[in-house]
């Protein structure tokens, strides 16, 4: 199966409005069975950006496609270039409320699963366990020719030894890990192959355009059709790759609620959208159900 590329959508005259209450996600989640699904706006208060919404990071970056990645060596070094500037803050970055909640309210058995579309690890680092990661991770690197998988860390350590004077200023980090820079900024950056085969590195991520991992879908839409509803935070639902498994709850008459600020394509799906920043929202539905917040929170590895 293949993800569609595509990056924008324009919300229907004829939408539902969001509303601010959330006794129906609390409602839901008492009633357990809750499938969560996860987008960029959940991590956009550990400090990465979301791809869509007021600032988001494609009014001014085109995210890189499969193709490209594959077709130029250009495209790689533009991309490894930028990608490796934008790891640092990656590695800096934190779990936030959102995720700790998501979290404990695994830990509390409320849960049925984790599905995300984040490649940030942030859930993991919240204390969540079993998280599916539709897009992969950017903490893993895999060679297209021998398959090989090695730490994105370990990368980190041999990028910055063959490109030791690399110092550029970013204009901004994007959510698949990528900085703004310029051809200018980028043009001497040194690529490295494989240390096993030769071959070209790639992060071990779904790009634009790329196929999702057969087994993944199936998993996923497993664990859809196990759950008593699916709670989506902080995701546009834009991309197919997600909105597959909303418009397979509401054809199952399963519950789907969403908590994101902005409208979303899966919003007619939806009993309703909650219109609310994740990190309060959440933790007021933590509140709301007298769940004590007794997480451990582990600083994301990058392994």
């Amino acid at each position: 199966m293949r993800t569609r590329p595509t990056l924008h959508w324009t919300p229907p005259p004829d939408l539902p409005p969001g509303t601010t209450d959330l006794r129906p996600v609390v409602d839901a989640l008492s009633a357990g069975g809750v499938l969560v699904l996860t987008g960029a706006g959940i991590s956009t208060e550990s400090g990465i950006p979301a791809y869509r919404g007021e600032g988001g990071s494609l009014t001014r970056h085109t995210p890189m496609t499969y193709q490209d990645f594959t077709a130029s060596p250009q495209a790689r070094r533009r991309y490894w270039a930028r990608s490796h500037l934008g790891w640092r803050t990656f590695g800096r970055a934190r779990p936030n409320a959102g995720h700790r909640a998501v979290a404990t309210f695994a830990r509390h058995g409320l849960l049925s699963g984790v599905i995300t579309q984040n490649v940030d690890g942030l859930h993991q680092a919240g204390g969540a366990e079993g998280v599916v990661e539709l897009h992969g991770s950017l903490a893993r690197v895999r060679c297209l020719a021998c398959g090989a998988l090695t730490s994105r860390r370990d990368l980190a350590v041999r990028l910055e030894e063959a490109n030791a004077a690399f110092a550029p200023v970013a204009a901004g980090i994007n959510p698949d890990g990528d900085a703004d820079l310029s051809d200018e900024q980028v043009a001497d950056f040194r690529v490295l192959p494989c240390v096993d085969c030769g071959g070209i590195l790639k992060p071990d991520v779904v790009f634009f355009g790329e196929t999702v991992p057969a087994a993944r879908i199936e998993h996923c839409r497993q664990l859809v059709r196990t759950a008593r509803s699916v709670l989506v935070l902080g995701s546009s639902l834009t991309v197919m790759s997600g909105l597959r498994f909303v418009r397979q709850a509401a054809q199952a008459d399963k519950q789907v609620l969403i908590v994101n600020r902005d409208p979303t394509r899966g919003d007619q799906l939806a009993r309703t959208r909650v219109s609310l920043p994740l990190g309060p929202a959440l933790s007021a539905v933590t509140d709301a159900l007298n769940l004590p917040a007794d997480g451990q929170m582990t600083p994301w590895s990058g392994t």
